[in-house]
C-alpha cells in the first residue's frame, strides 16, 4: 500500500446527519485563534477538506471536524468544521458527534454522569455537557455562541415565486427561515428536488440582494443554510426541511439552525426563557433547544480574560438583542478509518457528481 499522507478518523453520526472526527495527521494549524486557523486553513489546506469530505472518500452530504490544540486557555480542544460546502465558523451536530467521540474514545478524562468539555470553535467558545452512563455517551447538551436576528419580515425575489417573506437569524451560521407553506410545496420527502431547488434559489437571492454579515466578525458572512418550515410549526415543535450549499439536506435537526430558529422565534415574542424546543429534521430525529440568557450582543457570552471574547470595535451593534441557546442531542460512533493519499490517485481532491 503506497501513501505519502495518512489521515487518523473517527466517524459518527448525530440524529442522521455524519461527523467524521480528524483525530490525526493534519498538524497544528497556524493562526493565534481558532478564527485566524479558520482562515488559513481555507486559504492554504483546502485540499484537506475537499480530500475527506468530497466522493470517493465521502459524499455530497458528508460533514467533518478536525480537531486542534486550543488557541484560549479556557479551552480543552479546538475544532475546525468541515463539510462539502467549505469550512464552517460553527457547527451544532458536529460539536455533539465530537464531544461524543472525545468521551467513548477516552480522548478527555471521563467523569459521570456528566463530563464538560470547552471547545475552542471559530465562532467562539462552545461548551458541550455529555450525558455518560457506564462510560457512554448518551446525550450531549450544547451551550451555543450567541444567537441572534438580523432582520424579521423582509422579502427577496426569487423566480418563480416572486416576493418570498424571510426572517434571518444567526445561531453560528446565518438561516434565511421561510415557511414552506409560501412556495406552495408540500412537506413531503417525495418533494425533496422541488424543495431542494427552492431552498437554493433562495439562498441565492439573499446572497445577491442582501448578503449578511456578522456585526462583529465579518468572516462570518453569507448565508449558506435555508430553514424551509412546514405548516403547523410553531415556538414548541417545529418541523422543517434544511436545505445547505451547494446541494444538500441536513440529516440532522441542525444545531445551529436550531439556535437561529430559537432567536427568531425569542424576537417574535413567541419563545420564552427557560423553554423546551422540540426541533424536528426532514427524516424525523430531534433536537430538544432551550434559551437560557439574552442580553446585548458584544456584551453576551464575552468571558472575562483579556482578548478571548469576540472582536469588538466601533461597528459594535449596541441594543442589538442576542440569546444563549442550548441544543441537546445525541450522536453514535460508526467507525474507526484511516484515510490514505496515494500519489498516483486521479482524485485527490476528490470529486463533486
Amino acid at each position: 500500500m503506497r501513501s505519502s499522507r495518512v489521515f487518523h478518523a473517527v466517524d459518527s453520526h448525530t440524529e442522521g446527519m455524519p461527523t467524521r472526527v480528524i483525530t490525526g495527521g493534519v498538524g497544528v494549524v497556524p493562526g493565534a485563534t481558532m478564527s485566524d486557523r479558520r482562515r488559513y486553513f481555507i486559504e492554504h489546506l483546502d485540499h484537506i477538506r475537499k480530500f475527506l469530505m468530497n466522493e470517493p472518500r465521502g459524499h455530497a452530504a458528508m460533514s467533518g471536524a478536525i480537531l486542534q490544540p486550543p488557541t484560549r486557555p479556557d479551552a480543552d480542544h479546538g475544532v475546525l468544521y468541515i463539510e462539502t460546502s467549505g469550512c464552517l465558523p460553527m457547527c451544532g451536530h458536529g460539536t455533539i458527534g465530537v464531544a461524543t467521540v472525545l468521551v467513548e474514545t477516552g480522548m478527555v478524562e471521563v467523569t459521570e454522569p456528566v463530563t464538560t468539555i470547552r471547545l475552542d470553535t471559530p465562532a467562539g467558545l462552545v461548551v458541550a455537557q455529555v450525558r455518560v452512563t457506564d462510560g457512554v455517551a448518551t446525550s450531549v447538551v450544547l451551550r451555543n455562541v450567541p444567537s441572534f436576528v438580523l432582520g424579521l419580515d423582509r422579502t427577496v425575489r426569487v423566480e418563480p415565486w416572486g416576493d418570498i417573506p424571510y426572517d434571518l437569524a444567526y445561531g453560528g451560521n446565518f438561516y434565511a427561515i421561510v415557511q414552506l407553506g409560501k412556495l406552495g410545496i408540500p412537506f413531503a420527502r417525495t418533494e425533496k428536488r422541488r424543495i431542494l431547488d427552492a431552498g437554493l434559489a433562495i439562498m441565492a437571492a439573499v446572497n445577491d440582494q442582501a448578503r449578511p454579515v456578522h456585526p462583529l466578525n465579518p468572516e462570518i458572512n453569507g448565508c449558506h443554510h435555508v430553514y424551509l418550515a412546514a405548516p403547523g410549526s410553531d415556538a414548541r415543535h417545529s418541523r422543517h426541511a434544511m436545505v445547505i450549499h451547494p446541494g444538500m439536506f441536513d440529516r440532522s435537526p441542525c444545531g445551529t439552525g436550531t439556535s437561529a430558529r430559537m432567536a427568531q422565534l425569542h424576537a417574535r415574542g413567541e419563545l420564552a426563557l427557560d423553554t423546551d424546543f422540540d426541533n424536528e429534521s426532514f427524516i424525523g430525529t430531534h433536537f430538544t433547544g432551550r434559551l437560557v440568557e439574552e442580553g446585548v450582543l458584544g456584551v453576551l457570552g464575552v468571558p472575562d480574560e483579556p482578548g478571548q471574547g469576540a472582536p469588538r470595535g466601533p461597528e459594535e451593534p449596541r441594543g442589538l438583542t442576542a440569546v444563549i441557546p442550548t441544543i441537546e442531542g445525541r450522536a453514535w460512533i460508526t467507525g474507526t478509518a484511516q484515510y490514505h493519499y496515494d500519489p498516483d490517485d486521479p482524485f485527490p481532491e476528490g470529486f463533486e457528481l
